[in-house]
């Protein structure tokens, strides 16, 4: 992948992917039932998404709706389903009932991965205190990357937070790339170019239809085209 900024789509199907690379995306993010804000998808989606394009897929490790862990044998299961379907990068985070990252969830995960690649999700926007958070993580191995708003509530009153944090990056906790997420439009794009901010993330953004259609290329193309000017 080139230096360029990442644009990364949700992919619920291989049509989804097909358009989604067509577009520009550089990667893709994989779920099932938005209904419930995105759960894991199948092994059969998976390979088939595998099969339709050639760009890097992270696939969703989340069996319930909201920000609890909820059965951790089942996401352990799933992500060993998925590590021998040949994914090699995911996407997971929980929260305990009083806002601190479940480490107890989260590590046992990380063991599973055996080293892949992972985002840590918007959990992060609902937690008690990001930097504890940010800091409780720093050392598990493959989190790259944190997919935010910076606020719960979304972009428009996430991005004093994202900037602030774009501002430390490289330091303790900070290591990981931003990934802007939720609530987000093209709008937004100057400033957090602006900021450093180098990788966003689109869902309905790239479904001019809604989640009951497909991803729209074009829809796509237009935020590529944003995000390289």
């Amino acid at each position: 992948m080139s230096n360029r900024a990442v644009l990364e789509v949700i992919a619920l199907d291989a049509e989804d992917a097909v358009a989604a690379r067509a577009g520009g995306a550089d990667r893709l993010e994989l779920v099932a039932d938005m209904a419930a804000d995105g759960l894991t998808p199948s092994r059969e989606t998976f390979a088939e998404i595998r099969s339709a394009v050639d760009i890097p897929l992270r696939v969703m490790l989340r069996v319930a709706d909201g920000f609890a862990a909820g059965d951790v044998d089942v996401l352990v299961e799933k992500a060993r389903e998925m590590r021998v379907e040949g994914a090699e990068e995911f996407v997971l985070g929980f929260l305990d009932e009083e806002g601190h990252p479940d480490l107890v969830a989260v590590e046992r995960l990380v063991a599973e991965l055996d080293g892949c690649r992972w985002t840590f999700h918007r959990a992060i926007d609902r937690a008690a205190d990001r930097d504890a958070l940010r800091k409780a993580l720093a050392d598990l191995p493959g989190l790259d990357t944190y997919l935010t708003a910076g606020a719960a509530s979304g972009v428009d009153d996430g991005i004093p937070t994202l900037l602030a944090e774009a501002s430390r990056s490289g330091t303790p906790g900070y290591e990981p790339q931003i990934l802007v997420g939720g609530g987000l439009t093209l709008d937004h794009l100057p400033r957090l170019r602006t900021g450093g901010i180098d990788a966003v993330h689109i869902g309905g953004a790239a479904r001019p239809g809604g989640w009951s259609s497909p991803v729209d290329a074009a829809a796509v193309r237009e935020w590529r085209v944003a995000l390289d000017g």
